[in-house]
Order: C-alpha cells, then structure tokens, then sequence
C-alpha cells in the first residue's frame, strides 16, 4: 500500500531519555524567551520588519512553540524503558567541555602550539586509537592549527608564559609566531 493516512503518516515513537530532553529543551527555550525583551530592542519609528528584535523573537518563538509541541507529543506517547541510561550517555559528552575548558586554561602558561598538539595527541588517546599512524596525525594537526591561526591568519592569541624562558631570537619567534 503506497498510501498512507495522516495519522501513519504522524505516528510518533518515543525513545529512551525523550521526556528529558524534551523538558531540558522546554525549559532552555522559555528561558530564553524571557530574556528576549533584555537582550534585544525594538526602535521607535522603525517599521516592524526592520526592527532588531525581529528575527531573534521569530527564532525564539518558535523554539517555544516547537518545543512545546515536542513536550506534549513526549507525554503522550508510549514510554520505552531505558530512559537514564541514555541521559547518562548524553551526560558522558560533557566531559569533552571539561577537556576543552582545562585546554582553553592551559594555553596562557604552556603556549597556544605546544598545548594544541597535547590536547590534539591526548583526544586521539581518549578517542581510542591505537596505531602510531593515528598520533601522528594528531601532532601535524596540532602543530599545523596553531601555524595557521598565529602567523597565517594573524589572529591575537596569548604566547605562553613558557616562552619567556627561550633565549632571545627563539623567544621572539615563539612570541609573534606560535
């Protein structure tokens, strides 16, 4: 049968943790729903399809609306077991951020380069690979990153306060460089 009704076409199935993200969902977009008059403005004499505010709040709208949608659709639908070990699987992510921000606190000391091709090498580690190919891979790319951001792009990212022990000319190459 090619046809399908609208209601096959509409069933929904719930997954294991979709109440939760649902709700986290929820709640993030009304959150930002009521920060949506602090953060952005409407102009006086403007016409409404030029405001500021326009697209932000259309966004945020919808967000909610969706959002709620997605909530009422979770609480109606059948529960499949397996709910909060597929939370505790999304919450294993966050130790990604945890690395990131250790990342983004160690570059001011060790340098923008050597801490790049640590980090590049110690996430290939704790990706678990296992092949000297691998970790090669890992050190060009953190070693070519920072080569690329310091000295091709010119982007502004604090030297290491490490650098401040090389000799001289070294020093100064590591200081506007990498």
């Amino acid at each position: 049968m090619l046809a399908k009704t609208l209601q096959d076409m509409f069933k929904r199935y719930r997954r294991p943790g979709d109440i939760v993200f649902a709700l986290a969902f929820l709640a993030f977009s009304l959150f930002l729903w009521t920060q949506l008059g602090d953060q952005t403005q409407i102009v006086k004499r403007t016409k409404w399809f030029s405001q500021p505010s326009l697209w932000p709040a259309i966004a945020i709208y919808a967000m909610v609306g969706f959002s709620t949608l997605h909530m009422i659709s979770s609480l109606v639908s059948p529960r499949i077991p397996g709910r909060w070990p597929e939370v505790l699987f999304w919450l294993r992510s966050l130790e990604y951020i945890v690395y990131f921000l250790i990342y983004v606190a160690v570059v001011p000391w060790l340098g923008y380069l050597p801490t790049t091709v640590l980090f590049a090498l110690f996430l290939a580690f704790r990706a678990g690979f296992k092949r000297p190919a691998a970790f090669g891979a890992a050190a060009a790319f953190g070693i070519i990153v920072p080569i690329i951001f310091r000295a091709g792009l010119q982007v502004k990212i604090p030297a290491g306060a490490v650098y401040e022990y090389l000799p001289g000319a070294m020093r100064v190459f590591f200081l506007t460089y990498l």
